[in-house]
This record gives C-alpha cells, sequence and structure tokens, in this order.
C-alpha cells in the first residue's frame, strides 16, 4: 500500500475516495499487496478474500464515479475477526474442532457492512474459540504485538487488531465477551469499542458465552469507531461534533482497577489523567464495592456457558485443542443450571447496585490492562505464567462485561497501554462523543 493510504483513517480514505483522490479498486488492491509482502501475514490472516475484495471495490468505485455512495465508509475494506460468518468461505474461529466449517451466508452485521459499501478483505486469526484475553494460539498462528514481536498482541480479536496497527487494513471488526476488542486494541495502541450487550445481532457470529459477546470495531481514531458502529447498525453514525470535556465528570474506579499493576500501564493512566484534567474533565477517585462483588461469578457465568455452548464439540475430540484453552472451558463443569440462574440473579442486583454507585459521573476510568504483552515463548512454557497473565489482562476489561455497560478504550502514547471509559449500557453515541474530546486531550 502506498505510504501515503496505509496510515490513513478508515475515515479519511471514505473522504479521499468521495474525492476521487483513491480508487477503492486501487485501495483494495495496495491492502492485498501489502498483505501479501508482509512477514507476518500468516500469523495475522487466517484467509483472504480476494475475489470479494474486489468485486465489492468494483462496485464501490462505479458508485463513487456516479455520486452514488452508500455511506461515509463505501470502499474501505475491512478485515473481519475469524468468527463472522463469511459465505462460502471457512470460519473457523482459530479452533481446529472447526476446521472444514463454511457457511452458507453472511453473519448480519457482515451483511449490514456490505450493504454500506464496505469491502471484506479477509479473515483474521483469534484466540481460539475466543476464550482468552492474550491471544496465543498454538493450534492455528499467534499475531505479534505491534510494539514487540515476540510478544502476544492481546485477546481474543489478535489479528484484527495487528492488522491494522501494521498498517494491513484501514479497520477492523472484533468481537468483546470478556475485553477481546479493549485488550487488543489497548496492546496495539488503537481505539477499541465495546458496545452494549444486545445492540448489534450476533446472527452468524460463532459464541462463546452469548449472553455476554458484543460486536465491536477496532480503529485508528474514535472517529473510525463510530462510523463503523453507524455501518455495523445500518445507521447514521453518531455525531462527534462539538464535543468538550469541560465540566465533564470522570470517576477514576479504585477498586481492583489499580491492584498489582505494572509502572508502565500505572504511568501511563495517571498522565493520561492529568491531562483529562487539563482540558477541563473533573475526576474523582472512587470505589465501587459491586464490582469487587461481581468477581466471585465469573466461573459461575462465563466459564459455565461456554462450556455448555462448546461441551460435545470439546469432548468429541479434545487433543484438538490447546491445553490451556481446554482446562478453561472445562472449569465450567463444576457449576449446576441452578447455580447459574442464582449468578444471574446475583449479577442482576450488582449492576443495579453499580449504577447507582457510579451515578451522577460521566464515565468510569481506569487502566484498560494492568499488564503490558507477556512473552509469547514464556506463555508457552509456563503454564502458571499464562493463568496469571490471562487474568490479568482480562480483570479490567470484565467489569464493563459483568456490569452490562458500554465501553471504550483509547491509547496514551505510552505503548500498549491504554485508558479506558466506562458509560451506562446503551449510551454509545454519548460514550464516542466523550471518547472524541478525550482523544484530542491525549493526543
Amino acid at each position: 500500500m502506498a505510504i501515503e493510504w496505509q496510515g490513513q483513517s478508515a475515515a479519511s480514505l471514505g473522504r479521499l475516495i468521495a474525492t476521487g483522490d483513491i480508487s477503492p479498486v486501487a485501495l483494495t488492491q495496495a491492502c492485498l499487496d501489502a498483505i501479501a509482502s508482509h512477514p507476518h501475514k500468516d500469523e495475522i490472516f487466517a484467509r483472504l478474500t480476494p475475489d470479494r475484495a474486489l468485486a465489492e471495490a468494483e462496485a464501490a468505485t462505479v458508485r463513487a464515479r456516479t455520486g452514488n455512495r452508500l455511506g461515509p465508509l463505501d470502499g474501505v475494506p475491512i478485515s473481519w475477526k475469524d468468527l463472522f460468518d463469511t459465505a462460502g468461505v471457512a470460519t473457523e474461529a482459530g479452533s481446529a474442532l472447526l476446521a472444514g466449517r463454511v457457511p452458507t451466508e453472511d453473519a448480519l452485521v457482515l451483511k449490514r457492512a456490505a450493504l454500506g459499501g464496505s469491502v471484506c478483505l479477509g479473515k483474521t486469526h483469534m484466540s481460539e474459540l475466543a476464550f482468552s484475553g492474550l491471544g496465543l494460539n498454538p493450534v492455528t498462528a499467534t499475531p505479534p504485538c505491534v510494539n514487540d514481536t515476540v510478544a502476544v498482541s492481546g485477546g481474543s480479536s489478535s489479528g484484527a487488531a495487528v492488522s491494522v496497527a501494521m498498517g494491513l487494513a484501514p479497520l477492523a471488526i472484533g468481537t468483546d465477551t470478556g475485553g477481546s476488542v479493549r485488550i487488543p486494541a489497548a496492546w496495539n495502541d488503537l481505539v477499541g469499542l465495546k458496545t452494549t450487550s444486545g445492540l448489534l445481532p450476533l446472527q452468524g457470529v460463532v459464541p462463546l458465552a452469548a449472553r455476554f459477546d458484543t460486536v465491536g470495531p477496532l480503529a485508528r481514531t474514535v472517529e473510525d469507531a463510530a462510523l463503523a458502529l453507524g455501518l455495523l447498525q445500518g445507521q447514521n453514525a453518531p455525531d462527534l461534533r462539538g464535543a468538550d470535556l469541560k465540566g465533564c465528570r470522570l470517576m477514576a474506579l479504585t477498586t481492583l482497577a489499580m491492584d498489582a499493576i505494572q509502572d508502565a500501564p500505572r504511568a501511563a493512566y495517571q498522565s493520561a489523567v492529568e491531562r483529562l484534567q487539563a482540558a477541563g474533565a473533573v475526576v474523582e477517585r472512587r470505589e465501587a464495592p459491586s464490582v469487587d462483588a461481581a468477581q466471585d461469578l465469573v466461573g459461575p457465568l462465563f466459564a459455565a456457558e461456554a462450556y455448555g455452548t462448546w461441551r460435545d464439540e470439546i469432548e468429541r475430540n479434545p487433543q484438538k485443542m490447546y491445553s490451556e484453552i481446554l482446562e478453561r472451558f472445562r472449569g465450567g463443569r463444576q457449576y449446576s443450571g441452578p447455580g447459574f440462574v442464582a449468578a444471574w440473579q446475583k449479577l442482576e442486583g450488582l449492576r443495579a447496585q453499580y449504577l447507582a454507585e457510579t451515578a451522577g459521573f460521566d464515565a468510569v476510568i481506569l487502566p484498560t490492562t494492568p499488564i503490558l504483552p507477556p512473552n509469547r515463548d514464556r506463555l508457552l512454557s509456563d503454564g502458571d505464567y499464562y493463568v496469571t497473565q490471562n487474568l490479568l489482562a482480562l480483570r479490567n476489561t470484565r467489569i464493563g462485561n459483568l456490569m452490562g455497560l458500554a465501553g471504550l478504550t483509547l491509547p496514551t502514547g505510552v505503548p500498549s497501554a491504554g485508558i479506558m471509559f466506562l458509560t451506562q449500557p446503551l449510551t454509545e453515541a454519548r460514550l464516542l462523543r466523550l471518547g472524541a474530546a478525550a482523544e484530542e486531550a491525549l493526543s
């Protein structure tokens, strides 16, 4: 890809298509050429869809030429995590259990994106069945972190993040069940949006724990994330004009969020908070006891649903799975049906408590992850290290999933260290406006 295109945001590329300065066909071919020549292409992309991409780009070129563009991302290439069904193209969710699985139709969000004119570049590697925050996958491939190629890139939307961070795709779409958009976005210096559960449809998306699974973009800018949300909803994107931090009240979460945090993420977060305050935000440090209480429900809810969803496939061929992922799934065996129901009832009460604890604030802020990306080889050779690092990677982001919130991670300027904003359910438009103002303050 020509260098003047490779670092551009998706929104900027869309505007250049609209003015005729870039052809969608040339842009798509440049992306495919950049992927083909990239040293880590096989670790990032599970499979490409060049025929589809070029056909979609040709149609977008005609629309641009005749003034009939379908939206601001018409003609912009997008990479898709390999758990979004693609008609006639394998969708294997990073698992040998699903090898050769070829859907007959696109996932609903991919259909919407195509109707908005976007170009499907291909499918990116991911954590096996999306059940890890690290992005390590010895079964298929482990995409490298953009800041440290011997470190993991974060999961489970690992390849999605790296495809954008390494300039191979202007935008990527992933999923987030416990942090799987926000962790790889943070570790690869991107913007990552976790949508509220139920906001975007899961039809045609390989599940992990459907009650927590969400779809969201990994992008270079908040504007790109907003445009992607509009694309996936089949609606106009949230309006970010005039976003301002003056008088914005932010609650800096102290419960769990700062425990066992490494020096670099701590310093990055503290610096980011100071810049937000300098831009006019009011920051108050507070605890939220509901967050601590909800941690006991992770096993009864996440692991139980994940194992219940995949038990039959797993137990038919357990030898096909990476041992750490296999054991994580099997951790769900110990929970009963009544226990699952009781855990959900308790969580609903804690969600109401959390909203009361955070009332009056525009957002809750915290470090996206308390750790930097761990070394890939050490994770492979040290099982205890894998477990502790995976739990730490997911700890902060999972708060948003447990509490049913909208979440956004932004780069802080320190490599692989993000700051996260959490807002009430179904407040994505307000969250993105806040994020646009924060992005300016942090840049």
